[in-house]
């Protein structure tokens, strides 16, 4: 498979209820993570604060640590509530991963007790890979990218009878990563605006759903795998060409259709960085917050850094650090 990716039938928004449903289920089986109040640091850095550098004058900024999740990332919440919600076959669970969901799916089964496939690309890093094994998943490595491990996490499942856990096309999935949003309204009230780093839209599906009607939401996406702007351009998933710092864990070659239909919802307007502004919002957490981000994990930022994202005037804005699954 070349050209693009895609669910085994179209997964449709989880509702309200489902998204209610997953908090009571995941509560107290995954970690709240914390939040850092940077202010107007950021802000007076780029010289867009106040003339007396106040936060008063210029806008502030929160991290939100989900890199400190189990597994090193987001990905456990999805995970997990993905198991919880639904009977596990006895062949267990299989999916597809450019290693951190793979990471969590291994992290959720294990916690389960039930049995768990992993297909990979061989672009995966070998630090990704070790994290899985180490959960006790059955691991298989497969050439290309992100939409061959797809395919053959696909294949696998028809054959064996195991269910298959997408990434971020799955309604279970999504549901659990909205838990993000509904934890950091608690921590942050006074929230005007998130941003979040967008591969197949599982983390942004997510966060703008528990975050409807009380702040917007804004995913960045690298330069190289645009694949919620041109879905957004054309009204539909589409294929694009993927690569890049990012890739291994922003790599889908093809939005998925809850990311898509949730971003033409809301007129969602996806942000693009290049590779070197995601290098600079890595070496930027590391420097002045000692936060070890994956490339993935610091794309959020880079929208800051890159200036593609302009807060306005006294606007609060949280940005979601979403993993750090990496080998310093």
């Amino acid at each position: 498979m070349t050209g693009s990716e895609t669910s085994p039938e179209p997964s449709p928004v989880p509702s309200p209820n489902e998204l209610h449903q997953a908090r009571e289920r995941l509560s107290g089986r995954v970690r709240r993570t914390p939040v850092i109040e940077l202010g107007d640091e950021l802000a007076t850095q780029l010289g867009t604060g106040g003339a007396d550098g106040s936060s008063g004058a210029g806008w502030s900024l929160v991290l939100k640590l989900e890199m400190t999740q189990y597994s090193g990332s987001f990905k456990a919440r999805g995970a997990l509530n993905s198991l919880l919600a639904r009977p596990v076959p006895e062949a267990g669970v299989v999916a597809a991963s450019g290693g951190n969901h793979g990471a969590a799916v291994a992290w959720a089964a294990s916690t389960c007790g039930v049995p768990a496939t992993i297909f990979v690309p061989s672009t995966s890093p070998a630090s990704k890979l070790e994290r899985i094994r180490g959960y006790g998943a059955e691991l298989h490595v497969v050439e290309g990218h992100y939409a061959e491990a797809l395919t053959a996490s696909i294949e696998h499942a028809g054959r064996t009878g195991a269910r298959l856990v997408h990434a971020y096309d799955d309604p279970d999935v999504v549901a659990g990563q909205a838990t993000i949003g509904a934890e950091l309204l608690e921590q942050v009230p006074d929230v005007d605006t998130v941003l979040l780093a967008c591969g197949g839209g599982g983390l942004f599906a997510g966060v703008a759903l528990a975050c409807a009607g009380r702040a917007v939401v804004v995913p960045v996406e690298p330069a190289t795998c645009p694949t919620l702007q041109q879905a957004v351009a054309a009204g539909r998933p589409v294929p694009v060409d993927v690569g890049g710092l990012a890739a291994d864990s922003l790599g889908a070659r093809q939005a998925g259709a809850i990311a898509t239909a949730v971003a033409l919802a809301n007129r969602t307007e996806p942000r693009l960085v290049g590779d070197a502004d995601i290098a600079a919002a890595r070496s930027w957490l590391w420097e002045h917050v000692r936060v070890p981000a994956e490339p993935g994990g610091a794309t959020g930022l880079a929208g800051l850094l890159a200036r593609v994202y302009e807060p306005r005037e006294h606007e609060k804005v949280v940005v979601v650090v979403s993993g750090a699954n990496w080998a310093p």
